[in-house]
């Protein structure tokens, strides 16, 4: 069903039961006031009639209660009306066209009265006054062909006024919805690679918040999709380069013999690492950034978190590594092995930069609603558009060994979680790497649902 049918439907639906209530309210209205009318015409009339008999003095002997000589007569009375009077039971007056049987049961008694004669239906109403007893009658079946008609005039041109609502609001609903089709026009004419923004101009003043939202989002794809598409040619590039290296080295391992095949095989190997190292990199930016559930059910606990993110970054050299902390424990609203790949990138990142004399320096830091993690390094520290660069994926200064993907990943897991990273320089030299995390507080046990917490 289309929005102008269905419209249509909604408001036409709603203007019949509406205005259709209320012709039903009138109609009511109308017959009650038509019978009374109608009634008061009877009654009039009677005494209109009364009225006159009382004043004429050939009509009856006012003194002895007797009819007069002379033979009286009504002249014929309106459509459907009947008038009858009578003295002591004795008729001395009726109308043309009155039916006795009606006349005579509806004078027994006074007031209105219904009566069914010869299978018409009668409302009758009689008057006693200065001895007569008058009484007018008219047929019902008179009464509803008159209403029948009053209401047809009505309701004609009330029928009509309903149709022709319906058809100009068929064609205003139309004209309403225009522009609405003209943008679905204008979005069904894109091809699947035209992302840019919709003009707003012309456009309806009620349609350019869809149309602002709608350039929002093509915007967001737009740039979603370019993202993509760097990042899979770099990392075609990068997955590239070790495994022509490790195709080079096996080649002189076979063509070799002795120290320079193991040689070979050794640098081998490490291509093998390094391609290793950047597909579960890779895999873990992907899962950080997509719909996937990291929940496994365990508390993360800060302390807990630095201790597993020491042992994996320097399991040769734990001495290399110093915590500082003021031994809280404070637990953090995301799962924990996220927030131990997010450390032990920091530490894995500051132990590469620094020379292998110095220690790196890492310190837990609380707050009432956070915990933060800062990595202090020796190393020689990065330049302001360095900065700016180092959480792009597969950014590395120089020919440096790393995927250039450890910062990305802490980026996105921050990210995710509603948390921060940031890096900065050091007065004395080397880098300040600070990744702040929420934490569980005490008394809110239902922050666990934020390990669900979807990737933008």
């Amino acid at each position: 069903m289309t929005l102008r049918l269905r419209l249509l439907l909604m408001i036409g639906i709603s203007m019949i039961l509406l205005w259709g209530g209320v012709a039903l309210w009138m109609l009511h209205g109308l017959d009650k006031e038509m019978h009374r009318t109608l009634d008061q015409r009877l009654a009039m009339s009677a005494h209109m009639v009364a009225g006159l008999m009382s004043q004429n003095p050939a009509a009856w002997d006012g003194r002895t209660g007797k009819a007069g000589a002379s033979t009286l007569s009504l002249p014929a009375a309106a459509k459907g009306l009947a008038c009858q009077v009578s003295l002591r039971g004795e008729v001395i007056a009726r109308t043309p066209g009155a039916v006795p049987e009606a006349m005579a049961t509806a004078a027994s008694a006074l007031g209105f009265f219904d009566r069914e004669i010869r299978g018409e239906h009668w409302r009758s109403y009689t008057l006693e006054s200065h001895g007569l007893r008058v009484t007018t009658s008219d047929r019902l079946n008179e009464r509803d062909t008159l209403l029948g008609n009053v209401m047809l005039a009505a309701a004609v041109p009330f029928v009509v006024a309903l149709v022709g609502s319906l058809v100009v609001l068929w064609f205003g609903v139309g004209s309403g919805l225009l522009p609405l089709e003209r943008l679905r026009q204008a979005l069904a004419s894109r091809t699947a690679e035209t992302l840019t923004p919709i003009p707003d101009k012309p456009m309806s003043r009620d349609l350019l918040p869809l149309v602002n939202t709608l350039n929002h989002l093509l915007g967001r794809m737009s740039e979603t999709i370019s993202r993509e598409r760097r990042f899979t040619s770099d990392a075609a590039h990068e997955l590239r380069t070790p495994l022509t290296a490790i195709k080079t080295h096996l080649q002189v391992a076979r063509i070799t013999h002795g120290k320079d095949t193991e040689e070979a095989m050794d640098y081998a190997e490490e291509g093998v690492a390094r391609l290793q190292r950047t597909l579960s990199q890779l895999l873990t930016l992907s899962q950080v950034e997509g719909a996937f559930s990291w929940n496994d059910g365990r508390v993360a606990e800060a302390h807990e978190v630095a201790r597993l993110a020491m042992r994996d970054a320097a399991p040769d050299a734990p001495e290399r590594i110093a915590l500082d902390s003021d031994g809280n424990r404070a637990e953090l609203a995301l799962p924990q092995a996220l927030a131990v790949t997010a450390l032990r990138n920091l530490l894995d990142n500051a132990l590469r930069h620094s020379p292998a004399a110095n220690s790196v320096r890492l310190e837990i830091r609380h707050s009432p609603e956070t915990v933060s993690f800062h990595v202090f390094d020796r190393g020689p520290g990065l330049s302001d558009d360095e900065l700016a660069l180092a959480t792009q994926r597969f950014w590395r200064r120089g020919s440096g060994r790393g995927s250039g993907l450890g910062l990305s990943v802490v980026a996105a897991i921050a990210e995710r979680f509603d948390g921060s990273f940031e890096l900065r320089r050091r007065p004395d030299g080397g880098l300040e790497a600070q990744l702040t995390l929420p934490g569980i507080q005490p008394t809110s046990a239902k922050q666990a649902p934020l390990f669900e917490k979807p990737a933008n």
